[in-house]
């Protein structure tokens, strides 16, 4: 088996064709922060960013929440059980956000109201691309970020308990948590996590199920590739698994950490049925 060789980014780096194909082939994920804090002037950017992202609709329909209460950024790391949340400068929660848009609707025509059954702003479909929104708006962030040499980690575990986000939060209805994103100089320089080979994962036309072939050759040596990174580059105590074995253990865990959700997006007014 050979040993994990950690890929040269000094070469693919070169190759790119400019500044921001090689800010997006170099991110890696950062969980360790130095303690300078990030001036006005760059959160101002970061926030101006994700701002100038694509939004379905010209709905704008998502918002976010900037945490600098210390309490709340102790809660939200210990409810993701990512500790090192609380070490990062700049913390953010992303939202899926129709209620500003309710609120100006009622503001423009008080005669429309939410509980009639012509409202689509509590669909599942919009509630879906209010979904995307945010996503968009953070990578758009965190790509900026990136590219002025910050380090950031994308938070799903945020909302592994969403109804104490949404209460801590202040949370009206036709407003849900979706991903949180922690933002500083980072004080570390980790290896990128190795990445699924194109062909199982880039597509033409339909989608195109592993063929066994596929599973023993291009899957079978990804599988040996994380295997190796695991064993030769994370630390001692990293589990030493293939991909596959991965999976197998997640795909199969009743021990998952994270609350259900659809009970609490009902909660906040949206009908997924509708």
């Amino acid at each position: 088996m050979n040993k994990y060789t950690r890929p040269d980014y000094s070469t693919s780096s070169s190759q790119a064709p400019n500044e921001t194909i090689r800010t997006l082939l170099e991110r890696r994920t950062i969980r360790a922060f130095d303690s300078d804090p990030i001036d006005s002037q760059t959160i101002e950017m970061l926030e101006l960013s994700a701002q100038h992202a694509a939004t379905s609709r010209y709905f704008n329909e998502w918002s976010a929440i900037r945490v600098t209460d210390p309490n709340l950024i102790e809660t939200i790391a210990q409810d993701a059980h990512q500790l090192y949340i609380t070490k990062a400068p700049l913390l953010y929660i992303f939202l899926a956000d129709q209620r500003r848009n309710a609120d100006l609707v009622a503001a423009e025509d008080p005669s429309m109201t939410e509980s009639d059954d012509s409202f689509i702003l509590n669909s599942g479909y919009s509630f879906l691309q209010a979904q995307n929104d945010a996503v968009l708006a953070l990578h758009a962030m965190e790509t900026a970020a990136n590219s002025l040499g910050l380090g950031c980690v994308i938070l799903g575990s945020v909302i592994n308990d969403p109804d104490l986000l949404i209460d801590i939060l202040d949370l009206p209805t036709l407003v849900y948590p979706v991903l949180g994103l922690a933002i500083g100089k980072p004080a570390q320089n980790p290896d990128p996590k190795p990445r699924m080979p194109h062909r199982a994962q880039i597509f033409e036309n339909s989608y195109q199920r592993p063929t066994q072939q596929d599973i023993g050759e291009a899957l079978g040596e990804f599988d040996q590739t994380v295997y190796q990174y695991y064993r030769d580059i994370r630390h001692k105590d990293a589990p030493r698994k293939t991909f596959s074995r991965i999976m197998r253990d997640k795909a199969f865990n009743p021990k998952e950490n994270h609350s259900p959700m659809a009970p609490s997006i009902h909660r906040q007014g949206f009908d997924l049925e509708k």
